[in-house]
């Protein structure tokens, strides 16, 4: 700084000939006048940049996210040097979107203008407005599967097929460090299906407590895997807890869902319509939603999960149909479902479950149980159905699991040593069973399934999974009825961005 004003001075004393050689009183006192203006507005810009960098370092790691081609390299690498312990969000997980950041994070963004920046953190840019105001994002995802059943004693069941588990278009960002939004498309059917789209806003209560308030078209937070995104699912496809024990609506609802954040753990409560639908001449049903999951144990290499949800829902008049054709093998089988049988005449389900899993440097643990009672008209008695789940993994590699203790769900990992850059990738095995019982219907089925796969991430937003099903039916109605067995693999590559 002083070395500027020196500059300033000579270059003064040089451009103007007069003051070289005879500088008046009043003269000079301008000059120091200006000079103290400069050293004061530098003083001021620093101080800027010196709370930027501590608004940074409580925000890391989602500070390399913030970075841009202008932010000096070496102050990422100070900020990503926080113990894990005082993070929302893993180091182990790609940075999140602007939809996703907490207001710490958001408010270093927008404290840390440098131009128009951009950020490459998962697949797509991140645009940042030369004021740090605004942010944009491009998103989406590419999920393609294979699958081959056989051994059934029925050869309706024994097919192979391909299918597009998701196919999805979309944007998120965000205004300022409190207002956000997300839009998705899918067109994984050769149709247009309306996913997320909602607009929100985060806040900050108090140190260490956050909120945030999202309307729109939601996803359910519900349970450990039915609150975990189609592409970051650590199996093919989730758990009969999270298929099953669901409302009728399904995963998707029309509504508003206030959250509150704290250093171990979060809730959620969600009041919803219908999903998006064309259909206005009659009232739509009515869904209230509640999750809260705490980490009574969190560490650098190790966290303790325990989680409860419920719900209870009001059918709408159009909506009265509470058949269940649960997957039990893989969601390109059309044949292979567990199946309630016809059941017409609901008026509302209530569904509840608990959660209790974590993980302990690479391996990971998760038990799932759910329990859901529909109501029936014209008297008739209600029905339960139940499921329940073990899941683990462990990574080979060494890498951590992408635990996300900010939601208590999984998210896109950070890969240690990308393929992409000369490295293995991320290798994870996973072992999961899981059962679903209708018998509490006349109609009703049972079944299980074991399940082995391997997931190898060649980097944070692209992965192939592999996995080998044993499963087992015993159906009451259908095509196929009574006991049968047999075995499915399935692969899927998978790029999300």
């Amino acid at each position: 700084m002083i070395l500027r004003t020196g500059c300033a001075l000579l270059a003064l004393t040089t451009a103007t000939p007069a003051l070289a050689q005879t500088p008046s009183r009043s003269e000079l006192a301008d000059l120091v006048r200006a000079q103290a203006a400069e050293i004061a507005a530098l003083k001021a810009r620093l101080d800027r940049i010196e709370s930027g960098q501590q608004a940074l370092v409580q925000a890391a790691p989602a500070s390399a996210a913030t970075a841009s081609s202008t932010t000096p390299p070496i102050q990422v690498a100070q900020a990503n040097t926080t113990p894990r312990t005082t993070t929302p969000f893993a180091p182990q997980l790609a940075p999140p979107g602007p939809a996703d950041r907490n207001v710490a994070q958001a408010i270093a963004a927008r404290d840390n203008p440098s131009g128009v920046t951009t950020e490459w953190g998962s697949g797509l840019p991140v645009f940042h407005s030369a004021d740090g105001i605004y942010t944009f994002k491009p998103r989406g995802r590419i999920l393609a599967d294979v699958s081959s059943t056989f051994g059934s004693r029925s050869d309706a069941r024994n097919l192979t097929t391909t299918g597009m588990r998701a196919l999805r278009l979309g944007l998120e960002g965000g205004v300022g460090p409190h207002f956000f939004y997300q839009f998705e498309a899918d067109f994984s059917e050769n149709e247009v299906d309306v996913v997320t789209a909602f607009m929100g806003w985060r806040d900050r209560i108090r140190p260490g407590i956050d909120y945030d308030v999202r309307a729109g078209h939601l996803f359910n937070d519900r349970g450990f895997e039915g609150s975990t995104g189609s592409d970051s699912t650590p199996f093919l496809e989730r758990t009969t807890v999270a298929t099953a024990i669901i409302p009728q609506r399904g995963f998707y609802g029309i509504g508003i869902m206030p959250r509150l954040f704290w250093k171990t753990g979060h809730a959620s409560l969600t009041v919803t319509g219908d999903r998006v639908d064309g259909t206005q001449t009659v009232s739509d049903g009515r869904t209230v939603l509640g999750r809260a999951h705490w980490n009574p144990i969190k560490t650098d290499d190790s966290v303790l999960h325990v989680g409860l949800w419920a719900f209870d829902e009001s059918l709408s008049p159009a909506a009265t149909t509470l058949t269940r054709n649960t997957v039990i093998g893989g969601r390109f089988n059309g044949g292979l479902r567990v199946s309630t049988g016809p059941l017409i005449g609901g008026t509302g389900t209530t569904g509840y479950g608990v959660e209790l899993g974590g993980y302990r440097g690479p391996a990971w643990l998760m038990v799932e149980a759910g329990r859901r009672d529909a109501r029936l008209d014209a008297g008739r008695p209600d029905f339960t159905s139940k499921a329940w789940s073990v899941s683990s993994g462990f990574f080979l590699t060494g890498d951590l699991p992408p635990y996300n203790p900010r939601l208590g769900s999984f998210g896109q990992p950070k890969v240690l040593k990308p393929t992409f850059e000369g490295g293995s990738g991320a290798i994870e095995l996973t072992v999961r069973y899981e059962s679903i019982d209708y018998t509490d219907l006349v109609t009703g089925g049972e079944g299980w399934a074991g399940t082995l796969g391997v997931n190898w991430y060649l980097n944070s937003f692209t992965r192939v999974q592999v996995n080998g099903i044993h499963w087992n039916t015993d159906n009451r109605t259908g095509a196929i009825t009574g006991r049968d067995d047999g075995e499915t693999v399935s692969a899927r590559v998978a790029v999300t961005f």
